[in-house]
């Protein structure tokens, strides 16, 4: 049996569980998951190895309409992973109307010779009864290589997933080691991680007014031990506060979160040191956020 290998990328609308399917498909937690949308800000890489093949899953930004500089240029960074890719598999979410996005996407990839699937997610919420219905209406709309009905939650239906997409992979040989799961540096896991701790135990005018970055990263190699100095940029004073905390309360709620989810990707102890400070307007600022990494 011939070895496979390729690139596959993972694209839809904010919130229909992109991040929640490449971590189960991974085994593994590397993309932040949460239930507000506009989450997943840059690619994210992850790599699932098989006896004879080897997937490389890139997990995208929500496809929205973009209003200010980060959006517009998570928009981007979606729509430009498509070049780079063997598959395609575009997920939806059946308990969102079908609406002019879905339409602006799937005009997008018909425009793009590279296979896709379509991919059905949280069917694990959905009435079986009602399931037929709905895939033949998603079936009426589109025109893709393949359709797969799935829970990214519960892992029903991935391991047939998985199994299709290999089809669709080049014969070639692995591009990464069997002991790598992901390109992400140390750094942007942190900061990553730490966003998302924000996101879970912030208010609603929070959320999106943050950036993350790690300032500073230290390995005692004796103590088995990483020290990393993250900053937390908010845009207003009074974010700051709430952020903050009470006696420092909730900053230390999220410092313990992101902490442990990283000791546990690491297999180390892991010290997060966690500072917050204001600069306004930082999401249109385009050198700044080109120094952080959009």
């Amino acid at each position: 049996m011939p070895y496979r290998s390729g690139f596959i990328a993972i694209i839809g609308r904010p919130n229909v569980g992109k991040s929640t399917l490449m971590n189960q498909i991974l085994g593994e937690k590397i993309a932040i998951v949460t239930d507000k949308p506009q989450t997943t800000r840059n690619r994210i890489l992850g790599v699932h190895h098989f006896p004879d093949a080897q997937m490389i899953f890139l997990d995208t930004p929500g496809i929205h309409r973009a209003r200010g500089g980060l959006n517009l240029r998570m928009v981007k960074t979606a729509f430009s992973t498509l070049a780079e890719v063997d598959l395609i598999l575009f997920l939806v979410d059946p308990h969102q109307k079908w609406g002019n996005q879905e339409e602006e996407i799937v005009l997008h990839l018909s425009e793009i010779k590279t296979p896709k699937i379509l991919v059905i997610n949280k069917i694990d919420q959905l009435d079986k009864d009602a399931l037929i219905p709905q895939l033949n209406a998603y079936y009426k709309r589109t025109s893709f290589s393949e359709m797969i009905p799935l829970s990214a939650l519960t892992g029903e239906n991935v391991e047939r997933l998985l199994s299709l997409a290999k089809t669709f992979l080049p014969e070639g040989h692995p591009f990464f080691p069997e002991d790598v799961l992901t390109d992400q540096p140390v750094r942007t896991l942190a900061a990553e991680f730490v966003r998302e701790q924000v996101i879970n135990q912030t208010r609603e005018e929070i959320p999106y007014a943050i950036a993350v970055e790690v300032e500073a990263l230290k390995e005692n190699v004796t103590r088995h031990i990483t020290t990393l100095h993250v900053t937390i940029y908010v845009e207003q004073a009074s974010q700051k506060g709430m952020l903050i905390g009470k006696g420092g309360g909730k900053l230390k709620v999220i410092r313990e979160g992101a902490q442990s989810d990283l000791e546990k990707l690491l297999a180390t102890k892991v010290s997060l040191v966690l500072w917050v400070k204001v600069k306004k307007n930082w999401r249109d600022d385009r050198q700044f956020l080109t120094h952080l990494g959009y």
